[in-house]
């Protein structure tokens, strides 16, 4: 048995999410789908990162097994069958034991604002018009570094083994739109994200103290966190795997 990842980028505006849902259109659902009618039979997919409802992903992996090589051609084929809003960027042959979701050591997020009303921003980013104390923004998103504990962070719920993520980078830039929130960990919690950048956004209009957003986080309590964010703002942005993870293999690649 040959074991594939699947290298996919999607829109999310559309989807209830990255991970098949009972009577909801999905990615994986769609992915799936493609994959069924190429290869002439089911094709489960395990993805590696959980996406929720309108969240976009410019890379995001799923891994499959199939008896027989992949074609070259697949991924031209299997595009043309999917919809314009998914993408395959590649199909990479790996271990028969790799793992997309367990082998992965961590992802990266960013969250697009952007204050003045633009018809071109408007499923890519959260147009929110209000007046942002920089300083306390970036202070907000410096403090996160200091904290593995998320609990506050987590909506409810959310099924996990732990809290603990471990913090790579934190950080709010400013562009010629808006501002973006990068970040970066090693794992990440179920709406953890959106909750984030709500809250520190609380901090940036005045309505929370610094003090105040340290006190949320260590009460490790979700009903304190502000999650309400839209999904349209959010982009995973890279899946990392250790550096020699992909070598030694064939790639199959667009084109």
């Amino acid at each position: 048995m040959n074991r594939y990842f699947l290298e996919v980028a999607y829109h999310g505006g559309r989807y209830a999410g990255s991970q098949v849902q009972h009577n909801a259109l999905t990615v994986q659902a769609e992915l799936e789908k493609a994959l069924e009618v190429y290869f002439r039979g089911p094709v489960p997919l395990t993805g590696s990162s959980r996406t929720d409802a309108g969240v976009h992903a410019n890379q995001n992996y799923y891994h499959f097994d199939l008896e027989k090589p992949i074609n070259p051609r697949a991924i031209y084929n299997l595009n043309a069958i999917l919809p314009a809003d998914v993408a395959i960027r590649q199909i990479v042959p790996v271990a028969e034991t790799a793992h997309c979701r367990f082998d992965a050591i961590a992802r990266e997020y960013e969250y697009f604002i952007y204050p003045v009303k633009d018809p071109f921003m408007v499923d890519r980013a959260w147009f929110y018009p209000y007046t942002l104390d920089m300083e306390g923004l970036h202070a907000a998103a410096a403090v996160l570094k200091e904290y593995t504990d998320f609990t506050s962070f987590a909506k409810r719920n959310s099924q996990v083994y732990t809290f603990n993520c471990n913090i790579l980078y934190s950080e709010w830039k400013v562009q010629p739109q808006g501002f973006v929130y990068r970040v970066k960990a090693n794992r990440f919690l179920r709406g953890m994200v959106r909750g984030l950048v709500g809250t520190q956004l609380q901090v940036a209009r005045g309505k929370i103290t610094l003090q105040q957003f340290r006190e949320i986080i260590e009460a490790r309590d979700c009903t304190r966190a502000d999650f309400a964010v839209p999904g349209h703002g959010l982009f995973l942005q890279k899946v990392e795997y250790p550096d020699t993870y992909f070598l030694n293999t064939q790639n199959v690649k667009i084109g």
